[in-house]
């Protein structure tokens, strides 16, 4: 064949012919990459959604309130052009002590039954969102307990001078709120709820937490022991840490209070210090456990909601959370119980201003 042969594609056609070819392997292995990408992108959005369980407690917000406290929690609403939801807001957090399925493996008091609020505090967030201020519920409180419906569908009778905790094992997270708007005056907007295994596996995903104890604990209990000083606890030891009322202060459920506050402020520390937002995979990590751990109300009930929730909690730092105890005082019933003081109703009255 000669070189004059035109049925032959010269080199320089055959360079470009080459080139396209290779150009196409790439955008195609380029776009592979980004959809692959996207996917996986969908995907662990999907799961971290699906993660979350809520609860419905709008049949809880009819009663309780003050006229304040429902314009507060109209201002709550999300401003237009804005993704946080701005004006003060109340937040019922509570842990939960049921000892069923996973929570078995963080305790070893397994002769309790039932699900009770072991931990109950009021979170109150300012209308700028630039504060906080804890209330913890002592359990043992004394309280009237509004009619509420249980688990199984039957409505119970209101009654007066039951255990705070006595709320959430008849009628679960909504009769927690009507139980906690009747005694403070408050509006709930939110509800939060933590059982022992979804707080062991948080403060294991953060590397531990540190705290600081002022004399020995050897709590049989709840099987803690430490020393005086400052320690890092892994899940286990944290969730003992939030359970111990034995051998500490006067071995009421005050001094537990005392303990669970330092852990609740030690852990906004510890999360606040975290760079995760510059590693993807840490991240996630985080968000897989947070998410895995929450009951939520249902209008914070997606990631997109729970995300916006914190944007809006940002600027409150650890310094600006303030923890302290409803007051109470021994019950003249039972020196084994507690009732709210006048000083109470004087500190719920300042947080609905």
């Amino acid at each position: 064949m000669s070189d004059g042969d035109s049925s032959q594609p010269k080199p320089e056609l055959r360079a470009r012919r080459h080139s396209r070819r290779t150009l196409k392997i790439v955008i195609a292995a380029f776009s592979a990459v980004l959809l692959a990408a996207g996917s996986a992108a969908a995907y662990g959005y999907w799961r971290l959604d699906h993660n979350i369980k809520t609860v419905d407690i709008s049949s809880a917000l009819d009663d309780g309130s003050s006229a304040s406290a429902s314009a507060s929690a109209s201002a709550s609403a999300t401003m237009p052009g804005s993704t946080a939801a701005t004006g003060s807001m109340n937040i019922l957090v509570l842990g939960s002590d049921t000892r069923s399925g996973s929570n078995s493996a963080v305790v070893h008091d397994h002769a309790a039954t039932g699900a009770r609020s072991d931990t109950a505090m009021v979170v109150h967030i300012n209308a700028s969102h630039t504060k906080a201020t804890i209330v913890s519920i002592p359990r043992d409180t004394l309280v009237h307990r509004p009619s509420c419906t249980t688990a199984s569908g039957a409505t119970t009778y209101a009654v007066s001078g039951v255990m705070f905790n006595t709320a959430y094992s008849v009628g679960g997270p909504v009769c927690a709120i009507k139980t906690v708007q009747h005694l403070t005056g408050l509006k709930i907007n939110h509800y939060i709820e933590v059982d022992f295994s979804g707080l062991a596996k948080l403060v294991d995903a953060l590397g531990g937490v540190t705290v600081t104890v002022s004399q020995n604990i050897d709590d049989s209990y709840s099987h803690l022991k430490l020393s005086k000083g400052t320690h890092t606890l892994d899940g286990t030891q944290a969730v003992a840490f939030a359970r111990t009322r034995h051998g500490i202060g006067d071995g009421s459920d005050l001094g537990r209070i005392k303990l669970q506050q330092q852990l609740v402020k030690q852990l906004l520390k510890k999360i606040r210090s975290l760079n995760a937002f510059t590693d993807p995979t840490e991240l996630y990590s985080l968000a897989e456990t947070a998410t895995q751990s929450l009951t939520v109300d249902t209008k914070l009930g997606s990631l997109s909601k729970l995300v916006n929730f914190a944007v809006g909690l940002d600027k409150i730092k650890t310094s600006d959370v303030t923890t302290v105890t409803m007051p109470v005082a021994a019950a003249p019933s039972d020196p084994n119980r507690l009732v709210a003081t006048s000083a109470a109703a004087r500190l719920w009255a300042s947080l609905d201003s």
